[in-house]
């Protein structure tokens, strides 16, 4: 606004002047030249207009300036808040606390901070950061606390609803504790601009917003997914808001049809992941100022493109993970300011228009469609083209996969240039590749290359080391068939490196060092010989060091325990390492995950373990460690996953003392080992994360570690391999930090009873705690764990009966009670009406219909054998031999017992190889079995008669 106040109006000025509430700020000099101030963080200008010193300019967001028109000093000034409005902010910041890790945006600061009394009362708050002020009434338009580290909840008697004359308010990016927007938001009828998104609200979406009728635009999305709007749905939300620009709802939960009011305004469109079915109307293509379409990830909302007009704004359209179908219409080359097209995950079929080539595309994803891509020539005629992914579409017989001359070829006659395109993003994941696509080798700018699951075999060629050398951040070949390099350097040559995925390959030799930017480096399940060398303790900033399932040997280098600050997975398990783990984990350390399973690893376990503080998965299984139960981990707060199994531990499994004892513990395994006493009734106890499943729990993502370099934001989820044994089979479980709850104790010397603690356990789904000395009954409380699938007691001391309480159990699949001195009926009904009797073997007193023995014959009396003899015509009806014949019989059975056994013992001992080989268990779930047989076979010579059956089946295995 320009204005002029001259020497004729000197009065009438000064007087609009004191008015108003302005505060003097700063003068300039004579010349009325150089007037800057600052608003709110915000630098504005006065500055002269015209040569006559007595003219004034308003700058936006600036204060106002006035000369004396007689050449005196003249001064700008900014209009000071009033004072209820202060009062209303100071008192809308005390509900808040400061909490750094709420906000995502690195560059959040805590804006609150310059919000303070001074000299008795508030200090003005338009110079408050964050705040804006009307530059003529000194009144709060303006609220931008985005990515503010505010944590708490917004009361409906926040003072922030006295603020009526706001018209822009953001709140983005802080967490909110989940509360609900107060219906008290429609006391702001003034508004214009409503952003609520990535603040952690809740509940449904107060339908009290479409009384804002001045709302231009409107953003309650990425809430955490609990944010719903409920019935009558969008329309009824929108249907007063005809002046909205842009609508952003992403991740709202809709779950409704699309239903919008006519909004000729609209501009954006943005609603990914809100649960939309049905079908999508296509007169939302066609309206005048549409510029950004998302509905990214609404699985089941149906549809299809529309033909398009020449006239379209359309710039970006997103589809991605939709149900949209059919052809692409040759009208999509009209969009001529479509710079972005998503249609990954979608049922689109049919050849891809070469129409496209008229667009200004600077990303394209046409992943995991139908699409015929045919030659794909016009491709090259996308000159701002950066982004290109085309994953799961069969790219053979494509120019992307032709060899040297057909890309010289296909570059000739080009409008505007010879050159290949300058891609920055590749990605051609399960695509049909045989070999690398030669138009790589002209690429230097790339900043991401993904070749996953093709089938490219033999060695990496030498002029992929040469391609993009200075730009080249993440590189993924993983799921081929390559062998090598080339040509392998000391050190890979990609100076910004931060991802390098060369797994599931059948790579050989040494393992190849990538640069020291990296950040997460994969090379598992190769071929890898030899040791590690120095150089990998070089990478200093690696978040993830994947090098699992090769053949690399050596002692583990001591600077993996500390040679990153950043480090959150180490997994070098399936390998041949040997000697102790190394010792020295300094606190303060990121790891989150240790793997070092199947190697060769002995000694103890370093106690500085107990320095990673944020450890989730600790698994040293099938190694060669020696040490007690390492109770000092209860101090790791975050483990939830323990493996011990085949190690060479000892003793009794005490209880941890400390103040957590393990609470989110959710899988432990420590089978196979030499633990003894009573199972551990207090570490039990604490095992919190097994009793009950909360809403953390249900929620909770697939771990990954996050990481940002340069550009480019990258999450790299992923899933430990873990092998245990479930329903009686060695299980590879690739996912085990999902929610599955398990326990193994098997194998070991445990004894005494089963501990009433395991009762608790609510969401246990494994139990497995066969193979002990454990005695007393089966308790009934084992009932009670309702999501149980696998219960293995078997080959222990246990006896009475099978509680009928196991019969509520039913998620059960596995149940074995073999191997134990149970007696009585076997319960019958739901599960238990499927398993078999290996379920029961060896319990001589088990009976009922899942075994051959039925119970009456159990309770029936013994027969008394009769000494008088059978007269001929048989009178008598004993089914007994008479006492002579007792006699003869005793003798050939003890003679030929005699002889047997010296027979016997002359043969094991001269064939004694022979003997092992042919009779001796293999190792499998039963190898300790045999020792039950032995104790059962000892238990027969008290009862010749009932058990001789037993004795001649399992006398070899106690002779052996």
């Amino acid at each position: 606004m320009i204005g002029e106040a001259s020497g004729g109006h000197k009065e009438v000025a000064g007087e609009a002047i004191k008015q108003l509430p302005w505060q003097l700020v700063v003068a300039a000099g004579h010349d009325g030249r150089g007037f800057a101030g600052g608003w709110g963080g915000d630098v504005g200008s006065a500055r002269e207009v015209g040569g006559d010193r007595g003219n004034w300019w308003w700058q936006p967001r600036c204060a106002a300036v006035a000369s004396d028109g007689e050449g005196g000093d003249s001064a700008w000034v900014e209009p000071l808040c009033h004072s209820e409005e202060s009062s209303a902010l100071l008192q809308f910041k005390q509900a808040f606390f400061f909490n750094k890790s709420v906000s995502s945006d690195p560059l959040a600061y805590w804006k609150l901070r310059s919000w303070k009394f001074q000299g008795g009362g508030a200090s003005d708050c338009c110079s408050w950061d964050g705040v804006e002020c009307d530059q003529s009434t000194g009144h709060v338009v303006g609220l931008d606390l985005s990515s503010s580290f505010l944590f708490g909840s917004i009361k409906s008697s926040s003072s922030l609803f006295s603020l009526v004359h706001l018209r822009r308010l953001n709140l983005a990016d802080n967490h909110f504790n989940h509360s609900q927007i107060p219906l008290e938001i429609s006391h702001l009828l003034l508004l214009t601009t409503l952003n609520l998104s990535l603040s952690s609200f809740s509940g449904p979406i107060p339908v009290e917003i479409s009384r804002l009728s001045k709302l231009i635009s409107l953003d309650l999305s990425q809430n955490s997914g609990t944010l719903r709007l409920e019935k009558p749905g969008l329309q009824s939300l929108l249907q007063n808001l005809t002046s909205l620009e842009e609508i952003h709802l992403d991740k709202v939960n809709i779950t409704s049809k699309l239903i919008l009011p006519n909004i000729s305004s609209l501009a954006t469109l943005s609603l990914r992941a809100c649960g939309l079915y049905g079908t999508f109307p296509t007169s939302i293509f066609h309206l005048p100022k549409l510029r950004v379409l998302n509905l990214h990830g609404n699985h089941y909302l149906t549809g299809h493109l529309s033909e398009f007009q020449h006239s379209s704004q359309l710039q970006k359209l997103i589809l991605a993970s939709t149900n949209f179908s059919g052809e692409l219409p040759n009208t999509i080359g009209n969009l001529s300011f479509l710079d972005t097209l998503h249609l990954s995950g979608c049922n689109f079929l049919g050849s891809i228009p070469a129409s496209l080539n008229r667009t200004q595309l600077r990303y394209l994803d046409l992943s995991y469609n139908e699409f015929d891509v045919g030659s794909m020539f016009w491709l090259w005629d996308l000159t701002s083209l950066t982004t290109l992914l085309l994953n799961g579409i069969d790219l053979q017989g494509s120019i992307l996969s032709s060899p040297a001359n057909k890309i010289q070829h296909a570059t000739v006659g080009l409008s505007n240039s010879t050159a290949l395109l300058n891609f920055k993003w590749l990605e051609f994941d399960s695509c049909n590749l045989i070999e690398f696509p030669y138009f790589l080798s002209f690429q230097n700018q790339l900043e991401v290359l993904s070749l996953v699951k093709n089938k490219i075999h033999g060695q990496i060629p030498a002029w992929m080391l040469n391609i993009s050398k200075d730009t080249l951040m993440i590189l993924s070949l993983r799921g081929n068939y390559l062998t090598g390099f080339e040509q392998q350097p000391i050190i890979l040559p990609w100076a910004k490196l931060g991802l390098l995925d060369l797994s599931h390959n059948k790579l050989q030799g040494r393992l190849p060092i990538p640069p020291t930017s990296i950040h997460v480096y994969s090379a598992s399940n190769n071929a890898i010989t030899g040791k590690l060398s120095p150089l990998i303790c070089t990478l200093s900033s690696v978040f993830s060091l994947e090098l699992s399932n090769n053949n690399l040997t050596g002692l583990i280098p001591p600077c993996l325990s500390n040679f990153s600050d950043s480090l959150s997975v180490l997994d070098l398990g399936g390998n041949n390492f040997y000697g102790p783990i190394p010792q020295a984990y300094d606190k303060g350390n990121k790891l989150e995950l240790i793997g070092f399973a199947g190697n060769r690893l002995s000694g103890k376990l370093p106690k500085s373990l107990a320095n990673c503080a944020k450890l989730k998965i600790l698994d040293i299984s099938n190694n060669l460690i020696q040490d007690a139960f390492p109770s000092w981990l209860g101090t790791l707060t975050e483990l939830e996953v323990l493996n011990l199994q085949s190690n060479k531990f000892y003793g009794a499994v005490r209880s941890p003392r400390t103040k957590f004892e393990s609470s989110k513990l959710r899988i432990i395994v420590l089978s196979h080992n030499s633990f003894s006493g009573d199972l551990p009734t207090k570490y039990i106890r604490s095992w919190n994360a097994m009793k009950s499943i909360g809403e953390e729990e249900i929620n909770r993502p697939t771990h990954y570690v996050m990481f940002q370099f340069l550009s480019i934001s990258w999450e790299r989820h992923f899933f430990y391999t873990m092998t245990m044994t479930n329903k009686g089979v060695n299980t590879v479980y690739n996912k085990t930090l999902d929610i599955f709850v398990g326990i193994d104790l098997s194998s070991n010397k445990f004894e005494g009873g089963i501990p009433k603690s395991l009762g608790d356990l609510k969401v246990l789904q494994l139990l497995n705690l066969s193979n002990n000395e454990l005695s007393g009954g089966i308790p009934s409380f084992l009932g009670d764990l309702s999501n149980l699938e696998a219960l293995d007691l078997a080959q222990n001391k246990l006896s009475g009966e099978i509680p009928q309480q196991l019969t509520q159990l039913t998620f059960l699949a596995f149940f074995n009670v073999s191997y134990n001195n149970l007696t009585g009926l076997v319960p019958k009904g739901n599960q238990f009406n499927t398993f078999q009797n290996n379920s029961y073997e060896w319990n001589l007193g088990l009976c009922g219909e899942s075994l051959s023995r039925n119970c009456g014959e159990l309770d029936a009396p013994s027969p008394t054998l009769s000494l008088s003899p059978v007269d001929f015509e048989g009178n008598n009806d004993s089914i007994f031999p008479s006492g002579v014949d007792w006699t003869i019989i005793c003798m050939g059975f003890g003679s030929g017992m005699t002889i047997g056994l010296a027979i016997g013992q002359m043969l094991t001992s001269k064939y004694h190889e022979w003997f092992l080989e042919t009779f001796a268990r293999k190792k499998t779930i039963k190898e300790e079995r045999g020792r039950g047989n032995c104790k059962l076979t000892r238990e027969c010579f008290m009862k010749p008669i009932l058990c001789l059956a037993l004795y001649i089946s399992s006398s070899f295995n106690c002779l052996v």
